[in-house]
């Protein structure tokens, strides 16, 4: 970057990449926390904090959603790629601005599933990442 230092976090924007199949495995509630964190400690608008999150991790409801989500871009494939948990990010529509709003946690939660967190040992959490 032109001799320029730059951090961990900045290098970590840089370096994401989206994912087109995940792992089967069961998301670590550890990770899974940190990852929910980072989306609601997300910007918004106005500081508004409009925006809800919800984990779902019960396969069905991940297959109802996936099918949900197909519907509405025609889309026949799934969606979400085989991933074993989604992050539904729910915003009320009536409030400003719900879009901006839900882009900025959708970016910092793909962002920290990118980060690679650890458990408080150092210890790496394996295993996530977004699309």
């Amino acid at each position: 970057l032109g001799g320029i230092l730059m951090n961990e976090a900045y290098m970590n924007l840089l370096e994401r990449r989206s994912i087109r199949r995940y792992d089967s495995r069961p998301v670590p509630d550890a990770l899974l926390d940190a990852v929910l964190q980072a989306g609601i400690h997300a910007p918004s608008g106005m500081n508004t904090q409009g925006v809800r999150l919800v984990a779902v991790r019960d396969p069905e409801t991940v297959a109802y959603l996936s099918r949900l989500n197909a519907a509405v871009m025609n889309a026949t494939n799934d969606p979400f790629y085989g991933a074993p948990c989604v992050i539904v990010v729910l915003g009320d529509a009536t409030g400003y601005p719900v879009v901006e709003n839900g882009s900025l946690v959708l970016g910092n939660l793909m962002n920290a599933a990118h980060a690679e967190p650890t458990y408080p040992s150092g210890m790496p959490i394996i295993g996530t990442n977004g699309c």
